[in-house]
């Protein structure tokens, strides 16, 4: 039985040397580099006395970043990384929490080291990638791990600004990759194209399989996610297959008319999740690559990644929401309603996961973690503990789980209970709407309508009247240039809840 994810790595290196791993689209590094840069990390962070304890990455995105990553593991160590765009407040909060002796850095992570006035050890990624490989040393830590050691902490953002960082190991990593690999049928001849930056598990869904399979996985530079006619130029050039996006970027090339101009055209595999997809920006997507397989994700940092997913092989019903499918193998779900019971199909309930996927927690932090990771519900007989994501969710009639909202998102307003999820599908209705966001305003009680598009505010509104009861209309409903975004590229809610231009 497998027990520790460099094993992938180290049984696909012999087999493919020479076959590139990672790639920026400049720099690239194959199986057997990464694999030799990997051990010499790890053994140097042995030799310096880490072992079994967090280590701070602060690396541009590169296959170097990656390379550190697995060289921690080496060690017996997790990564906690760090990305020089994220902003220093943030950081800072995070290496208190954490509280690592060590970071390994490139060179704008050395000057960004300083600035942060880290008082641990500042160490270059070089001088870690160069050292002798201790064999030894290193057999020595696997004999003593086991699957439920970490392997990384990311951090979350907190409900109260302060970020929580989700403790993953071993086990859970491998099942998710185990399960995601089976579902959405990668191989060796997958080629990747990593939007998002490595400092979330988002990216699991491309590292992982790299080296399980020995495919390829190009990490695409940040830029060409201004330009949407270059990224498909990059995707086609470097022969792009699959890709596992959050939708905000897929929506991006499809509303700006990109899939007529200059299509992926070797896109066999389109996975999207983490929001909501505008089901007029999907069709899009399906007219455009009729041949491709299409799969909508669903799942929580806290359970390792994704939980659910949904293989778009049947046509939907006119206004029928994307669903989220059925769960990995070895995935429980559950739908527990407000009074502690399970929901009947059709039935409302809060989504809670239980399972080898879910993760160990929050670092440093138990009261968080006592709120989250819950007692199974369901069951007292033993201890259970599964993970209460805080999403609202229902099974339709073909046995899928449909997503709602975010339980926080359900708002009593005019006596009414609404889903702002609700208001949002509406407004995608509009052929004119590209992306909608619906907030409330509890001090205005005001429901605030956010949307980009080409259509005037008043021509939306009287729009929404033909679709929406009177007390779910918005009070504002404000067209923007663009949407927000955070870093790893959906939609910022936080940063439209903030704005004071109305």
């Amino acid at each position: 039985m497998q027990t520790n994810i460099l094993e992938y790595l180290e049984s696909t290196a012999p087999r493919l040397p020479q076959k590139v791993a990672y790639s920026d689209g400049t720099d690239n590094m194959c199986f057997s580099v990464l694999l030799q840069t990997a051990r010499s990390i790890g053994s140097a962070l042995l030799r310096t006395g880490y072992q079994g304890e967090p280590i701070a990455i602060l690396m541009n995105k590169h296959p170097r970043e990656i390379a550190a990553f697995y060289g921690t593991v080496y060690a017996g160590c997790f990564y906690v990384p760090l990305d020089p765009e994220m902003p220093e407040g943030r950081m800072e909060l995070i290496l208190e929490s954490v509280g690592a002796r060590a970071m390994i850095v490139d060179e704008k992570g050395a000057k960004l080291a300083q600035k942060l006035h880290f008082d641990g050890a500042v160490i270059p990624y070089e001088t870690l990638a160069t050292e002798q490989e201790d064999a030894l040393a290193l057999a020595a830590v696997r004999a003593s791990q086991i699957d439920t050691d970490p392997i990384y902490i990311v951090f979350t953002s907190g409900s109260t600004g302060i970020p929580k960082g989700v403790v993953a190991c071993h086990r859970s990593v491998i099942d998710y990759v185990e399960a995601l690999c089976d579902a959405l049928g990668f191989s060796e001849d997958t080629v990747f194209a990593n939007q998002t930056p490595l400092f979330f598990d988002a990216p699991l869904k491309e590292l992982m399989p790299v080296i399980k399979f020995g495919a390829t996985a190009y990490l695409v530079p940040k830029k060409y996610f201004l330009f949407p006619m270059m990224l498909c130029d990059f995707l086609n050039e470097h022969k792009v297959n699959t890709v596992c996006w959050v939708v905000s970027a897929l929506t991006m090339i499809s509303s700006m008319g990109v899939l007529e101009k200059n299509p992926p055209k070797y896109l066999t595999t389109v996975a999207f999740g983490s929001e909501v997809f505008p089901l007029r920006q999907y069709e899009l997507w399906r007219q455009a690559l009729p041949d491709a397989r299409f799969f909508n994700l669903y799942g929580p940092t806290e359970a390792t990644g994704m939980s659910c997913y949904w293989r778009a092989d049947r046509a939907l019903d006119e206004g029928e929401p994307i669903p989220v499918g059925v769960p990995f193998r070895n995935t429980g779900l559950m739908l527990i309603k407000e009074d502690g019971t399970e929901a009947a199909m059709g039935e409302t309930g809060e989504i809670y996961l239980r399972g080898t996927c879910v993760t160990l927690g929050y670092y440093n932090n138990p009261e968080k973690t006592a709120e989250a990771f819950v007692q199974n519900p369901q069951q007292k007989a033993y201890p259970e503990i599964v993970y209460r994501t805080g999403d609202l969710g229902y099974i339709n009639l073909h046995g899928e789980l449909v997503f709602v909202s975010r339980r926080d998102a359900q708002i009593k307003h005019m006596g009414h209970r609404i889903e702002l999820g609700e208001i949002e599908a509406a407004a995608a209705r509009c052929e004119l709407v590209s992306r909608a966001c619906s907030l409330y305003d509890k001090e205005a009680m005001q429901i605030r309508l956010y949307y980009t598009g080409d259509v005037d505010e008043e021509a939306l509104l009287r729009f929404l009247k033909t679709y929406l009861p009177r007390y779910m209309m918005p009070g504002i409903c404000k067209r923007l240039d663009v949407m927000p975004l955070t870093p790893n590229g959906k939609l910022d809610r936080r940063a439209l809840a903030e704005r004071k231009d109305i």
